[in-house]
């Protein structure tokens, strides 16, 4: 027998019709909240053929939008922030949010083997990879690698001596030079044909560019990934490179443990892992991958800094003359620059500080993804939003930075209450973990090369000298560096080429 309530009905209806409203409302509260302001794109693609090549150019120019820029890219909710408000208000203070990192099929997971930290998702391995590189290269413990700058900058200097031709070779080997000894704690490398730096610099140009917005379409049309390696040669190729270098890695991070097995005494981050292995919970292999993305994050980006500092001098030479004029007042011409003239050197910081702003080494950084919904500015962000800090537009805001923000000007740097800055190294929790080694070691190369050398252009058969432009920058992935140029460097003092050579010895 079926018995039947009225109650019972009234009360099911009532509550399928409390839901619907509910529904609705929510729905409504969706459709009612706007997306922020962006270009119009095309049906189905969006604005995917409007991300072409040097693209923070034209985010910049969509601030007429607004702060926060909004494109559709193949049903993908893209989201810039074109300037340092949006940025510190969403990466830093709703950072739990702003963490993690969209999927990136070749760089990170088929290249990577998902274990580059700078890459992968935010969760348990990144936390414990990422805590271990903090330790190991935290502010407080820098000074260690400074032996090591310091070397490779006196190397650096005399290169540029001997063979100022070569001067791009002379950056990229004393980039790698120094992130190999620090990591590895191997011996300087005085040639940039050493296999070691050849092989990882292939992988590094590799990663930067796979990770570049846009490079591959299979970012977008994720189907893709699922295609038998015979049919997609780009995921052939990355799985090999993955196995090539997977074994670099590790082999690299072996050679650090059975030094330490034959009781050296070794000094660097494999050994740190090494010795704290249970404290940070990673394996082996998770441990070489840390190591790995220290280089991958390192060598790349000091060196492409090192090239704009070159450019800037050029460009600027009043700015090259004043920072030698410190020099000069300070140090003198009998010796070379060390990290104890560090506090000495006002002009000098500022120069390094404004070389980061005035060409951000990485104009989109790494892009982050938001996790779920939120809500700025009265505008809906989606989950899952790909999220652009576009570094350039933010390191030249005029509201910021004045005017002259275009221009190079050190001297923006050197009011003690100004909190100008820059914000090469990011934002949030995945803001560089590596920015402390590296303003020591732009520091140290920047202050020795001017202390024995002045940097000048190039001259044609006419002796016009030959400046090269800013808008020719060579766009090599998500790093970014400036046209190759010619360049003359020359002694500034009739001793230079002495002591800089005397010194070397003494550091051989």
């Amino acid at each position: 027998m079926k018995f039947s309530s009225p109650i019972s009905e009234q009360g099911a209806l009532g509550f399928v019709v409390v839901l619907c409203i509910l529904l609705l409302r929510l729905s409504g509260t969706k459709r009612r909240a706007k997306l922020p302001p962006g270009p119009p794109g095309i049906i189905f693609f969006g604005n995917l053929f409007q991300l072409s090549p040097r693209i923070w150019l034209k985010f910049t120019s969509w601030k007429t939008y607004g702060s926060v820029v909004y494109l559709g890219v193949a049903g993908r909710s893209i989201i810039i922030l074109n300037n340092a408000k949006a940025a510190v208000d969403l990466l830093d203070r709703r950072a739990s949010l702003y963490s993690d990192r969209p999927q990136n099929i070749v760089a990170s997971e088929l290249m990577g083997g998902s274990l580059l930290f700078a890459f992968i998702h935010y969760g348990d391995t990144w936390r414990r990879m990422r805590r271990a590189a903090e330790e190991g290269l935290r502010k407080t413990i820098a000074h260690r690698f400074h032996a090591i700058q310091l070397r490779e900058a006196i190397f650096l200097t005399h290169s540029l001596l001997v063979n100022p031709g070569s001067w791009d070779s002379h950056l990229r080997r004393t980039a790698a030079s120094v992130i190999l000894s620090m990591v590895y704690d191997t011996p300087a490398v005085l040639s940039e044909e050493d296999p070691k730096i050849t092989r990882i610099n292939d992988f590094v140009e590799r990663i930067v560019r796979a990770a570049y917005p846009g490079a591959y379409l299979v970012e977008y049309f994720t189907w893709m990934r699922y295609l038998p390696t015979w049919s997609a040669k780009w995921k052939r190729d990355a799985l090999e490179q993955h196995r090539i270098h997977d074994a670099m890695f590790q082999g690299l991070f072996n050679e650090v443990r059975d030094r330490i097995a034959q009781d050296d005494q070794s000094s660097s981050f494999c050994a740190d892992l090494l010795e704290k292995k249970d404290r940070h919970g990673l394996n082996e292999r998770e441990s070489a991958w840390a190591a790995g993305m220290l280089y991958i994050g390192g060598a790349e980006t000091t060196s492409g800094a090192l090239a704009w500092f070159i450019f800037a001098m050029l460009s600027f030479p009043e700015v090259q003359r004043r920072a030698q004029k410190e020099l000069d007042a300070i140090i003198g011409r009998s010796r070379m620059p060390t990290f104890a003239d560090y506090d000495s050197l006002p002009y000098m910081r500022a120069l390094i500080k404004e070389v980061l702003r005035w060409a951000p080494i990485a104009p989109l950084g790494v892009p982050h993804r938001l996790a779920e919904d939120d809500y700025y500015d009265g505008h809906l962000i989606p989950q899952g939003s790909i999220v652009i800090t576009n570094m350039w537009a933010i390191n030249r805001d005029p509201q910021v930075y004045g005017d002259n923000a275009d221009m190079f000007e050190p001297n923006r740097h050197l009011d003690e209450d100004s909190q100008l800055g820059h914000h090469a190294f990011g934002f949030g929790r995945r803001i560089c973990v590596g920015r402390h080694v590296a303003n020591d070691s732009l520091f140290i190369d920047c202050a020795n090369i001017l202390w024995a050398l002045s940097i000048e252009p190039f001259r044609d058969d006419n002796g016009v000298p030959i400046i090269p432009g800013l808008d020719e920058s060579i766009d090599a992935g998500i790093v970014v560096r400036p046209p190759m140029f010619r360049c003359s460097f020359t002694p500034r003092f009739a001793s230079a080429t002495e002591i800089v050579a005397n010194t070397k010895e003494l550091v051989v």
